[in-house]
């Protein structure tokens, strides 16, 4: 097939599918809100909160029309923003309970069309329509699929999103620690115990008002964690941070520390803590730029390594 032919069919089939899935209407889902801005609300409603810049990254939007966008959804009430608590200079965005009862009618609409859409299929076209939409994502430039380790796709800025611990998660947090240290700091099975009673603590007993976790997913897949805990009445402690070597370089390490920040903060804490080692760097790089100082360091042997520990702190 010619270039020219093959440019034919996808404007055609780009043509089909908006028609049939009412692309052209001027309110998407019949709703006053465009294409655009419902996946914006999408964005935040499965991200929590986001900063400016990595929206626009995310989802490639002019800077002047997401700032416009943006505007519409403060003087709607759909959002707010705040100065990060990792950077004063950036601002994080989120949405208002207005917000989330917005995207969750938009979303429910769009279940329903959807399932509307698929209503009339039987089990073995809906079988090679999915099959066919993987296809899609599997090789085209910026698909979630097929590519480097996570479905990275070299020079494409990647979305991730941060949610609560699902079924499994946990025991994701606790195999991914073991597996990742022992591969780059050569720790032994005993740091993997630890993190193991860490969880258990965690997920036996944590107190929902004090202490929360999170899961960064990228691509459909888990990329990182960690966990707010409460050490005192006024102290709060960030544990088991972690990213996947396929999903670094995209700020997850930062927002999840900004996150546990933030929590900390509302939860009533004045300061938090954390535990860690000296051998690593980038974490102590990311703490630092967070506001975190060391404040106590001593030489150990643990996880079949001589260490250094350290405890970082910072006042909230």
């Amino acid at each position: 097939m010619t270039t020219g032919a093959a440019v034919g069919e996808v404007r055609a089939f780009n043509r089909f599918y908006t028609n049939v899935s009412g692309l052209l209407r001027g309110g998407h889902l019949d709703s006053p809100y465009s294409l655009t801005e419902v996946r914006v609300l999408f964005e935040l409603a499965h991200s929590g909160t986001a900063e400016v810049a990595g929206l626009r990254r995310a989802l490639d939007i002019d800077a002047g029309y997401l700032s416009r966008l943006l505007a519409r959804f403060d003087g709607e009430g759909l959002t707010v923003r705040e100065r990060s608590a990792s950077d004063g200079r950036r601002q994080v965005i989120r949405l208002t309970e207005a917000g989330r009862a917005a995207f969750a009618d938009l979303d429910a609409r769009q279940s329903e069309q959807t399932a509307g859409l698929l209503a009339g299929l039987d089990e073995a076209g809906l079988g090679r329509l999915l099959a066919a939409m993987r296809v899609i994502q599997e090789v085209l430039p910026g698909g979630s699929r097929g590519a480097a380790p996570g479905g990275a796709r070299p020079g494409r800025a990647r979305a991730y999103l941060l949610r609560p611990p699902g079924p499994g998660d946990l025991g994701w947090v606790v195999q991914r620690h073991g597996a990742l240290y022992a591969a780059e700091y050569g720790f032994d099975e005993t740091f993997e115990h630890l993190v193991m009673r860490i969880v258990a603590d965690y997920a036996s007993e944590h107190d929902p008002e004090r202490e929360t976790a999170w899961i960064a997913e990228v691509d459909g897949q888990p990329a990182g964690s960690v966990l707010c805990v409460r050490k005192d009445e006024e102290t709060a402690q960030l544990r088991l941070l972690l990213v996947e070597p396929f999903a670094r370089g995209l700020g997850i390490g930062a927002r999840l520390v900004d996150e546990c920040l933030r929590f900390a903060r509302q939860a009533g804490c004045r300061q938090i803590v954390l535990w860690t080692q000296d051998c690593l760097v980038e974490a102590g790089r990311l703490y630092a730029r967070a506001g975190f100082r060391v404040t106590e360091e001593g030489k150990h042997h643990s996880f079949g390594q001589d260490l250094v520990e350290q405890i970082w702190s910072r006042s909230l």
